[in-house]
């Protein structure tokens, strides 16, 4: 089986890791790019798997999973790109980084796949987002595609709507979590006690969640369901669209998809 090397053990990192070893992969088949020496430590006590400098790591994989910060993938590509295998696929998941910026500093050909994932694949319930680069083929797709489906679900993009998947679901979880914590914080101000206000709020959350993706309906038709005619949920509605609620959430992820797209030309 193909060596898969992990380039960055933080959190996304070794969300991978582990839906890799769950899906069946043998410890003996990744090892981990990482320069903190604890928490390579950590990686292998855990998983059993070899920690390595980031030029092994380039010499002897198969495929290269790159989990960097986009501001740091200038520096890794310096550094890597003389030891990387030209039949060898990259898997990037930095944020904004565009395939053809990664091909100009890569070996000639080089098979990229540039991967917009979120962070609920530490609980197996992601979505990533994958694009092929200009030497892509089906069979690279597929290699992402199982990569990314041990730790959710995965969607084919073509790589212009990268930027758009980063502001809609790269960024998302951070939206609702945001929407959670004002919620709570209401409760809490209504007079609940703060640990019921958050099991109120968070198993809410689930379910609403759990009817859209069940029931197959548009939200507007779940939210008018909710909403009688001069009703509690009306009146929320309306305080809602008098602060202008939806066009902030319209202005945020312009704001996300605009930052993604300055994050793609790194220095």
């Amino acid at each position: 089986m193909a060596l898969v090397a992990i380039f960055g053990g933080g959190v996304m990192g070794e969300a991978l890791l582990s839906g890799l070893l769950r899906s069946g992969r043998p410890p003996g088949d990744i090892v981990v790019a990482e320069r903190r020496p604890e928490r390579g430590a950590e990686l292998t006590a855990k998983y059993g798997v070899s920690i390595v400098d980031n030029i092994e790591a380039a010499k002897i994989a198969d495929e290269l999973v790159v989990v960097v910060k986009p501001q740091d993938m200038a520096a890794l590509l310096d550094e890597i790109a003389a030891h990387v295998r030209s039949d060898a696929v990259m898997i990037s998941l930095a944020a904004g980084i565009p395939t053809t910026y990664l091909e100009s500093r890569l070996p000639a050909g080089m098979a990229v796949v540039r991967v917009m994932p979120n962070t609920p694949a530490l609980v197996d319930e992601g979505i990533a987002a994958i694009s092929a680069g200009a030497h892509c083929d089906d069979d690279h797709l597929a290699l992402a595609d199982a990569m990314l489906s041990s730790v959710g679900k995965v969607v084919r993009v073509p790589e212009k709507q990268q930027d758009a998947v980063t502001a809609i679901s790269g960024s998302g979880p951070a939206y609702i979590f945001y929407v959670v914590e004002a919620m709570i914080e209401a409760g809490v101000m209504l007079g609940l006690p703060r640990p019921t206000a958050n099991e109120l709020v968070v198993q809410t959350l689930f379910g609403a969640a759990t009817m859209l993706r069940e029931t197959g309906e548009h939200p507007t038709v779940l939210r008018e369901n909710v909403t009688s005619p001069a009703g509690t949920t009306a009146a929320a509605i309306r305080a809602l669209d008098n602060h202008k609620v939806r066009a902030a959430f319209l202005s945020a992820m312009e704001a996300a998809r605009d930052r993604s797209q300055e994050l793609g030309t790194p220095t």
